[in-house]
């Protein structure tokens, strides 16, 4: 029976490592922006961090511009074991797959005029190949669904998180990575029906970030997906200020060693 992971994260905001609370990131208003965590640590620091306890499929996110060489700087580190996302496109992924990256995780440039291409999609499938391409569908709560957001979750787009877009989309790519944006940063709680919901559609390996503040929130997420979904902490974590969740405890629980959960 699968088992959920902790999976880590690298999210980069004007070069730094940083952690935002996900609603507030808007470019057009600055003023507006939540930021929990500013890092006086590199990005590299992180990368060989997650290399040196063999923390596999962790992303490294450029939340806007001015981030391209914090990015190169992780990937350096761990040249095949981080993907890469944030303005990703199909002119510039094969770029970031030679600069080390174990695959590029897409979202805007699938949503021309917040549509959903389906082409688009093909198109990265058939230049990477699906082994190298996650389809980011980090979305945000519309009544009782889940619409996908682009542009650093601030624009709706016309594509539902559902089972029907799940299995059209697992053809093209190897993995979902989905941020709950209205809770991603708050450290409030995770949105528990959006995994359950998860584990009962997705056919593909599937990271869920957004609110999680407890270590125990592991055994949570196993338990609501079967263990099909994987769990990112954020601002909770002692590694970017957090004093919710001890990132030896998720060494542990990866690991699956007996440790006072």
């Amino acid at each position: 029976m699968p088992r959920s992971r902790f999976r880590p994260c690298i999210d980069l905001h004007n070069g730094q490592v940083k952690q935002i609370v996900g609603g507030s990131l808007n470019e057009e208003n600055l003023h507006e922006l939540l930021t929990n965590f500013v890092s006086s640590e590199n990005p590299s620091y992180y990368a060989e961090l997650y290399k040196r306890h063999n923390l596999t499929g962790a992303h490294v996110i450029k939340l806007g511009p001015g981030n391209d060489e914090a990015a190169r700087e992780a990937l350096r580190a761990w040249p095949g074991g981080l993907q890469i996302g944030g303005g990703i496109t199909l002119d510039n992924a094969r770029e970031w797959i030679d600069a080390g990256a174990d695959k590029v995780i897409i979202t805007s440039y699938l949503f021309p005029d917040t549509k959903f291409s389906l082409s688009r999609l093909q198109e990265f499938c058939n230049k990477l190949g699906k082994e190298r391409v996650v389809v980011d569908l980090s979305c945000r709560k519309q009544g009782n669904k889940w619409i996908v957001a682009m542009n650093k979750w601030q624009t709706i787009t016309n594509m539902e998180v559902n089972k029907e877009s799940l299995d059209l989309l697992s053809n093209y790519c190897s993995e979902f990575l989905i941020h709950a944006a209205d809770v991603e940063g708050l450290c409030q709680g995770i949105d528990a029906k959006l995994v359950e919901y998860l584990g009962k559609w997705t056919k593909i390996p599937t990271t869920y970030a957004g609110g999680a503040n407890s270590i125990t929130d592991l055994e949570l997420v196993n338990k609501l997906s079967n263990g099909k979904v994987d769990l990112t902490f954020g601002s909770a974590l002692d590694i970017f200020g957090g004093t919710k969740v001890k990132f030896e405890e998720c060494i542990a629980w990866n690991n699956n060693l007996n440790y006072n959960f």
